[in-house]
């Protein structure tokens, strides 16, 4: 039985792969798209965004991104579910493998698997996790109730986490290692009129501590060295993200973090593998950024698939 072949795979479900799907369909291409868990990415942990535009009004991720797929599926979006353990490259076919022994074939792939929180990689951090440790203060804050909390970061999400943790608990030490924040202006307004907010300039957590659940962190000053304790009950990292790319090792050139790089048409250094959003090596992790990144990479994608095909394009 000869076997089927695509014109594009998307891997990667979020802003970036959904608004590709979208282009792709309207393009008239056989495309299949790849998601590892439920189609949203990393922008579903957080609790409102006000800078998409459009909207005169906070939007909720979650139905942002559900009109965003019923968008693409109107267009015919075929998703399947599926974690992808490797690619390879046979002459003009790009062969896509999943961990439950799938194999795909296309003529081109689109890269929009998105990022990962970091960890911090201290001790204690795998223990609680998810007895006191967590990624996600939309997820999690309502177990935290009345209770005094950890904040880890300066970002816009160590931001926005902090304000949205203070609407259920009673106290935030937001620890920073720096001696500002990173964080949008309104942010930090945001953030300095908040009495439940205490920002611990300068520090680091060392261990994460505790029994069954946590207890507390030591943090450590970095300019004077000195260790002390803080008492808490949850610890919330935001100290930024980690490129879903171990699929890629040795395939597309990388970063030295892991970020995939293209050039101005979103190709990879492998002809008809293209990437977009948060997965690429970019100045801006935004959602309206993402989007715009996988119309681009949707468009070079067919035009390198028509090429192959001998379909004349302008």
């Amino acid at each position: 039985m000869e076997e089927k072949i695509y014109d594009l795979i998307i891997i990667g479900a979020g802003p970036a792969g959904l608004t590709a799907s979208i282009y792709a369909q309207r393009a008239g291409l056989n495309t299949l798209v790849l998601e590892k868990l439920s189609p949203g990415g990393q922008i579903l942990l957080s609790e409102k965004i006000e800078n998409y535009p459009g909207f005169s009004q906070p939007i909720f991720p979650q139905k942002l991104m559900e009109e965003m797929q019923k968008q693409a599926e109107n267009l015919g979006m075929r998703l399947e579910q599926g974690e992808v353990e490797k690619i390879g490259i046979e002459n003009n076919k790009k062969i896509v493998y999943t961990k439950s022994g799938e194999k795909y074939n296309a003529l081109s792939l689109i890269i929009a698997s998105g990022c990962s929180q970091r960890k911090l990689g201290v001790q204690g951090e795998e223990k609680f996790i998810g007895r006191g440790v967590s990624y996600c203060a939309t997820c999690d804050a309502p177990f935290f109730k009345e209770k005094k909390v950890a904040v880890v970061g300066g970002s816009n999400t160590a931001a926005e986490e902090a304000l949205y943790l203070t609407k259920f608990v009673d106290k935030v030490y937001l620890i920073h290692r720096r001696g500002m924040l990173r964080a949008e202006k309104i942010l930090q307004e945001r953030i300095s009129k908040n009495p439940k907010i205490e920002i611990v300039w300068k520090s680091v957590i060392e261990r994460i501590y505790g029994e069954k659940e946590v207890k507390g962190v030591k943090i450590k000053n970095v300019d004077t060295e000195e260790i002390k304790d803080l008492s808490c009950s949850g610890v919330f990292i935001f100290v930024g993200l980690e490129p879903n790319t171990h699929f890629l090792r040795n395939m597309v050139k990388l970063d030295e973090i892991g970020f995939v790089n293209t050039n101005n048409n979103l190709q990879t250094d492998k002809k008809g593998i293209f990437a977009c959003g948060d997965v690429r090596k970019n100045t801006l992790k935004q959602v309206i950024v993402a989007c715009g990144e996988g119309a681009l990479a949707a468009y070079s994608a067919q035009k390198y698939i028509n090429n192959i095909k001998g379909i004349e394009y302008n």
